[in-house]
């Protein structure tokens, strides 16, 4: 009863926790891991596409989530484990995980399809990215965000934008490519795009492609900083320079972006807040499904943009020929 398993109604629940507040009752955790078994954890879990070794070290979106969780942990005896499936379809080691969940786990990469066979079998679950309506979710803005990146591109003058798109198979992929689109459309411009993996190599990649096919590009959207990082490189191997004959916007505001050459402006997605939301979330027993949070996302400017040395948006929504380069 007190662990929000199915199989009791609403009255008699509520005729319970009437009790507990009256007894002042406090459940002994450590009692609860020792009647069990087991060590209570909340397990976050990520898809590798590949072998393991590296891949934690390799992206800094999961160091920020496994941050996140833990400090909503902080002062409990619940731990955090990690579990990492090499195949994105690999639904029996999803199935594995579910069975041993015990406070429940936070999905990072995993398909929505995964997500939605994990909730069938573990009802305490939440997903890190758009899902399947009944699987809760805390997500960031990346529809906005995609769509604000290339809104602030536009604004310093640049209109030949490039987009290099996340994989397709990844709900934030799909819904940055969203916003980049409306945005082009409705400020007219062309769609002029790649795409890869979440990785640096697939955004070096993706970049040399773009500048092979649209020489005139003169500015880009990546979906993560990683990939960013990635094209900056591919840029600067052209001879061209970051950020007067390219403008470069990324996505995560990790430590890519800031480590970048030059350190990239990006739109901050405030990971370890979300991951540390979904673990409380699981603690506190209230999951429902079809539980539903969205962050924002906020703009972060670093040395990777800057105005078009040919025109730029006036606050009264004209162009002008800039004489010179200007933050």
């Amino acid at each position: 009863m007190l662990n929000n398993e199915p199989g009791a109604s609403e009255l008699v629940r509520g005729r319970v926790r009437e009790v507990v507040a009256d007894l002042g009752y406090v459940p002994d955790q450590a009692a609860r891991a020792l009647a069990s078994g087991r060590q209570r954890a909340v397990d976050v879990v990520a898809v590798t596409h590949g072998p393991v070794i590296g891949w934690l070290g390799s992206h800094p979106y999961y160091s920020r989530v496994l941050a996140g969780a833990a400090s909503a942990l902080a002062g409990t005896d619940v731990q955090v484990r990690i579990q990492a499936i090499t195949d994105p379809d690999d639904f029996a080691a999803m199935d594995a995980i579910a069975e041993r969940a015990s406070v429940g786990a936070v999905l990072t990469n995993v398909t929505s399809a995964m997500a939605s066979r994990f909730q069938q079998r573990c009802r305490r679950v939440v997903h890190l990215s758009p899902s399947s309506p009944t699987v809760p979710v805390i997500e960031a803005d990346n529809v906005g965000g995609a769509y604000a990146a290339v809104e602030y591109l536009y604004g310093l003058g640049r209109r030949r934008i490039a987009a290099i798109y996340g994989p397709p198979d990844s709900s934030d992929a799909v819904d940055r490519r969203t916003g980049y689109l409306r945005a082009v459309r409705e400020f007219g411009l062309p769609e002029l795009s790649d795409g890869g993996d979440f990785r640096r190599e697939d955004g070096q990649d993706a970049a040399r492609r773009l500048l092979e096919d649209h020489s005139d590009v003169d500015a880009m959207f990546v979906a993560c900083d990683l990939m960013a990082a990635g094209a900056l490189q591919a840029i600067t191997a052209t001879g061209r320079g970051v950020p007067q004959d390219i403008s470069v916007v990324g996505f995560d505001d990790s430590i890519a972006a800031v480590c970048a050459n030059p350190p990239l402006t990006t739109m901050r997605m405030p990971v370890e807040e979300m991951a540390a939301a979904a673990t409380r979330l699981l603690i506190d027993g209230a999951v429902r499904p079809g539980y539903r949070q969205c962050f924002p996302v906020e703009l972060v400017t670093r040395a990777s943009t800057v105005r078009s040395p040919v025109n730029y948006r006036t606050p009264d929504g004209g162009d002008r020929v800039a004489g010179a380069y200007a933050p």
